[in-house]
């Protein structure tokens, strides 16, 4: 009896599990205070400061607007304008641009475009003008050019240029003067270029001359026999 009293008071050989022992509270880690770099926080400011001028600046140029006379459908070389031709928008013009201001829309309605306009384009007063493209007394000659024959430097209406007949080889040019040793040549002047057409790259060329040398140009033009070339600009 004493022995089994004595197993029975020994906890190791009961089979039961201790209890967990209890921890005691932990401390929370330390954290130290962070190093402030007055150099950074300069630089910080800077930076803020800097952003804030450049928003001024940009709302600055966004609310400097200009009310401007615009383009709204398409109009062929030597056209009148008219109102349905032309829009109004406010944009932020640059002092470089030179454009018809809104106020002005009436001096231009009435006038001829003397290049193609195209629409959404701002109107500038060099794209108008009040003459007539064609003068009284005048015809227009259709004058097509092969890639080769078109001048690299651009047509525009206005400029002033020489029909040269240029005959066949071994063909004799009937219209020229016996004393003379140079091609016969008649002038003319650009109303209108059109683009090159595709495939072929003929660009075609309105040119007006005189009522007299017109029949003359159009049958050389016939005989492809005539070559275009620019006189030199008279303010040179």
């Amino acid at each position: 009896m004493s022995k089994i009293k004595e197993r029975a008071a020994t906890p190791a050989s009961s089979g039961i599990p201790q209890p967990a022992q209890i921890a005691g509270p932990v401390a929370p880690p330390r954290v130290s205070a962070r190093r402030r770099r007055p150099g950074v926080i300069a630089l910080s400011l800077a930076l803020i400061a800097a952003g804030g001028a450049g928003v001024s600046v940009l709302l600055f140029q966004v609310g400097d607007r200009t009310e401007v006379v615009t383009v709204i459908r398409d109009v062929e070389v030597g056209q009148v304008l008219t109102e349905q031709d032309l829009g109004k928008a406010s944009v932020a013009l640059d002092p470089a641009v030179n454009a018809v201001r809104a106020d002005e829309m009436e001096s231009v309605v009435g006038k001829r475009a003397a290049v193609e306009l195209k629409s959404g384009s701002l109107l500038s007063p060099s794209q108008v003008t009040k003459d007539s493209l064609m003068k009284a007394g005048e015809q227009l000659v259709p004058i097509g050019l092969k890639p080769e024959q078109v001048p690299a430097t651009a047509l525009v209406p206005g400029q002033k240029v020489q029909l040269v007949h240029v005959p066949a080889q071994g063909v004799a040019d009937p219209g020229r003067e016996p004393d003379k040793a140079g091609p016969q040549s008649i002038a003319g002047r650009v109303v209108k270029a059109s683009k090159a057409a595709p495939g072929t790259g003929v660009v075609v060329v309105d040119v007006a001359t005189t009522a007299e040398a017109g029949p003359t140009a159009a049958a050389w033009v016939s005989a492809d026999a005539l070559r275009l070339v620019l006189d030199a600009p008279e303010n040179n």
